[in-house]
């Protein structure tokens, strides 16, 4: 692929970024059947948010570009060969996890409309109906937007300039990737759809971790890159079930009780290592203080998404053996902003390497590599600007069925929902063991 070229050359009605509704997270395949099953009477609302304030992304990309893509994914359909995947491989060592009826509302499923306007040189998009039709804007719109961004980029260098770019992107990933060789049981995937430079890069990445890890590189979270390239495909929930649940609750203690709904529900839709907690929802230290004690004797793995890296990581440790549970017979999967430490180049998040040697030989350890693996082009730039440095997008549900949906995690920066719910979401969970940390990606 010659990306400077790709890049360049502009001459198409329009270039799909988003060229199949399986080009999204797994995560949202096994959430989407779960929401499917259990919910499907919610109506909710998402909402695109740009945390990178400072880089005016409607002054960015043309209103008329972003409209054009927004419609395009409206007219995708699930094309039979991805049913037939979906209907029969493997995943997490599990045949058939997805049920025909599942199947049968992919085949006919059509994203919702969007509204869409400018606010203050940002962009407010948001998304609203059924949940189960909903939640596939997610990914989408985070792509979308992330491409686009770095289209507008494109427009303001030549082809040689693009060149130079891409030549040192590329080596840069080489050096992080001949870094990462060197861990001694590492296993790592690719978590970079969301927030990727575009989809042709992203893939390139993709198949540029398979070749020079490869079995220290165990699958993308990416589904139509994991059916095209017979990779495994990663990943198992996120913050938007808890959210939701919270959000239907009628009470304080219900609303405090809803964290755990969610895991005795999602045990009961799937097993085995699909059993991943994520935390940090309303505060890590308050769910695991809380916890029953069943989830840490059937839960397997537990992602710290917004606490740093070796706090989260001891505290889980504590917790297993507090319960009475060895935590090598257990998982840690490590997601949140990390890179990798290479000579010349500063690192933009926590580096895999410190963390896989403080944690070897006293828990199970994964990683998902996100942002800085998909779209780090810092100091690639021959201009020596900022350009295409990634912005900080999230697209989360903001209602359920007309309620307030709120997201506390573990960083008082990343919290999430109107001002005086969050003040009654953190009477109720408490601010324990929460941190003001700045949000990098």
């Amino acid at each position: 692929m010659d990306f400077a070229k790709r890049a360049f050359d502009q001459s198409f009605q329009i270039d799909p970024i988003v060229r199949s509704l399986l080009d999204t997270d797994f995560y949202k395949l096994l959430m989407g059947q779960f929401i499917y099953e259990r919910f499907p009477n919610v109506e909710v609302t998402f909402g695109l948010t740009n945390r990178t304030r400072s880089v005016r992304l409607a002054d960015i990309i043309p209103e008329e570009e972003l409209r054009a893509q927004l419609d395009h994914v409206r007219g995708l359909r699930f094309r039979p060969n991805e049913l037939i995947w979906l209907s029969g491989a493997t995943f997490y060592g599990q045949k058939r996890i997805f049920q025909p009826a599942f199947i049968d509302f992919l085949r006919a499923l059509r994203l919702p409309d969007y509204d869409l306007r400018k606010e203050d040189g940002q962009y407010v998009l948001t998304f609203t109906g059924s949940w189960a039709a909903t939640t596939w804007w997610e990914i989408h719109a985070l792509s979308i937007v992330s491409e686009l961004k770095s289209r507008a980029g494109h427009r303001q260098r030549g082809e040689m300039e693009l060149d130079f770019l891409y030549a040192g992107a590329k080596s840069k990933l080489l050096a992080k990737l001949k870094q990462l060789k060197r861990l001694e049981g590492l296993a790592l995937s690719d978590f970079g759809t969301r927030r990727r430079h575009s989809f042709l890069w992203h893939e390139w990445v993709v198949l540029a971790m398979a070749q020079v890890l490869g079995d220290r590189f165990v699958g993308t979270s990416n589904a139509y890159l994991a059916m095209k390239h017979g990779f495994d495909a990663k990943g198992t929930n996120a913050h938007e079930l808890p959210m939701v649940l919270a959000a239907l609750a009628n009470t304080d203690e219900e609303l405090k009780a809803s964290q755990y709904e969610l895991c005795k529900q999602w045990q009961g839709a799937y097993s085995g290592n699909l059993l991943v907690a994520l935390p940090d929802t309303f505060g890590t230290t308050q769910f695991l203080r809380d916890a029953p004690t069943w989830l840490p004797l059937n839960w397997r793995g537990y992602r710290p998404d917004s606490k740093a890296p070796v706090e989260a990581g001891e505290e889980l440790i504590d917790w297993l053996q507090g319960h009475g549970v060895d935590p090598t017979s257990r998982f840690v999967l490590f997601s949140d902003g990390l890179d990798v430490r290479v000579p010349g180049f500063e690192p933009h998040g926590e580096d895999i390497g410190e963390i896989h040697a403080h944690f070897d030989g006293r828990v199970g350890r994964a990683y998902g590599w996100g942002t800085n693996a998909s779209n780090d082009f810092r100091g690639c730039d021959p201009r020596g600007e900022g350009l295409f440095d990634p912005v900080s997008l999230v697209c989360k549900v903001t209602t359920a069925n007309g309620r307030p949906a709120v997201k506390l995690s573990d960083n008082y920066n990343k919290a999430s929902g109107p001002a005086e719910e969050i003040v009654r979401y953190r009477r109720v969970f408490g601010v324990e063991g929460v941190h003001g940390a700045p949000v990098l990606v």
